[in-house]
């Protein structure tokens, strides 16, 4: 007989983006490996982003518990729908260049949301989920997030039943940089912080998607904690045409903190003495793209060479990996992101297309590139080597050898991920 494990989450098909594909797909796998999940969603949630295709992917007799939800932001959207929509998608401009309404917005999330904008489904969640534990015999509660209203809801539960409760942390909570972004107050600074802690010391295993948020965590408690990361999972696209340009893509948001002067400029040079290059050169950008990104590639004269493609549905995001030349992976150069491990690195992985990455010194992302041998990784003073590697990838194209040498992906399988949390489970 399988262990049940209640899941409680926020993003689900139809929702689209990253936030999804995680437990969408351990949902997928856990039956293999003795487990039953039951997943808990909201009934009429606003996400940002949605990918009708992603549906297909629910397992056809999972059982999916849906209670409704009050969303601030349908609020926010009467006071302003495209600054409502642009936060809740991540995009926020940088501070010279934000209107007084969107600092508002941001203040008001910031200090009056805690831990976020979900807040409002705690209760109603804890008291629908109190009565379906005790019916249905649950007796393991896994919550993930962000938002990190999932933990609270575990947590009370946790209090209530004694239940064994799993944290599953996708991004950090008061170490992300988007924390800094929400003009927070000391006391509401404090009291996430009170939560963070809680949330880690009440719960019986911690999961996190990257080795340098487990070394974090560790100071703040003493309780189990397991790297399981994202992963890559086997996709129905097998047809494509590889791009005939030297195309280097981006797929997925491009935001004003993640503009990556330093490469606008490499390529800038390089098309400027290499009217080869110009000629065969194309940047496919796939996602939401912030204004801040689009005006740096028009001062270095690259907006021509630009294929502004938009959101896509999933299966077409891996087509465009597939077909693109090379991809590209971006992250903003601090410490507060050298843990941070996009989803799509590995999909970028399995497309069998090299990475070209540009992130921090000692990134956990530098780690897994060097060790799978699928791209090449820089910091932001290395413009020089930087600059040569394009130039090395555009040759290899050049000669029609352009493609990655992957090892160990493996490891990164979804199927492979999910037996590492079935075991936690068990």
């Amino acid at each position: 007989m399988r262990k049940k494990a209640l899941i409680i989450a926020y993003y689900w098909p139809p929702a689209g983006g990253p936030g999804v594909q995680r437990w969408l797909k351990f949902v997928k796998y856990l039956r293999n490996f003795n487990v039953e999940p039951i997943v808990y969603v909201p009934e009429n949630p606003s996400y940002p982003i949605e990918d009708r295709s992603m549906l297909s992917e629910v397992p056809k007799d999972i059982t999916v518990l849906k209670q409704p939800i009050k969303e601030p932001y349908r609020l926010a959207g009467l006071l302003s729908k495209k600054k409502s929509e642009t936060i809740s998608k991540g995009i926020i401009h940088q501070p010279r260049s934000q209107s007084f309404v969107e600092k508002l917005m941001l203040f008001v999330r910031g200090n009056f949301f805690i831990p976020d904008a979900r807040k409002n489904w705690i209760k109603p969640s804890v008291k629908f989920l109190s009565t379906y534990i005790q019916d249905n015999d649950i007796d393991t509660v896994v919550t993930t997030g962000p938002p990190h209203s999932m933990h609270i809801i575990g947590l009370k539960l946790k209090h209530k039943f004694n239940i064994n409760w799993i944290t599953d942390f996708r991004d950090p909570w008061t170490t992300i940089g988007y924390h800094k972004k929400l003009k927070l107050l000391p006391m509401a600074r404090s009291k996430h912080k009170k939560l963070e802690a809680e949330v880690l010391n009440k719960a019986d295993q911690v999961i996190v998607t990257s080795p340098t948020t487990k070394k974090e965590f560790e100071v703040i408690t003493t309780k189990p904690i397991t790297v399981i990361t994202n992963g890559y999972d086997a996709n129905s696209v097998n047809e494509f045409t590889m791009d005939s340009k030297f195309s280097i893509a981006h797929i997925g948001s491009l935001l004003s903190d993640r503009n990556p002067e330093i490469l606008w400029k490499a390529l800038f040079e390089i098309v400027r003495d290499n009217k080869i290059f110009q000629s065969q050169f194309q940047i496919n950008l796939v996602g939401a793209v912030s204004q801040e990104v689009l005006q740096s590639l028009d001062a270095y004269n690259l907006s021509q060479f630009v294929n502004l493609v938009g959101y896509v549905s999933h299966e077409e995001a891996i087509r465009y990996q597939k077909q693109s030349q090379v991809l590209l992976l971006i992250e903003i150069d601090s410490e507060e992101t050298k843990c941070i491990i996009p989803g799509k690195l590995f999909e970028y992985m399995a497309s069998n297309r090299p990475i070209l990455a540009l992130g921090p010194e000692d990134s956990d992302v530098s780690q897994i590139i060097r060790s799978t041998n699928t791209g090449t990784y820089f910091t932001y003073a290395d413009f020089d080597a930087l600059k040569a590697n394009i130039l090395e990838y555009f040759d290899a194209y050049r000669k029609g050898e352009l493609q990655s040498h992957a090892i160990g992906l493996q490891q990164y399988s979804r199927k492979a991920l999910t037996k590492k949390l079935a075991d936690i489970i068990l």
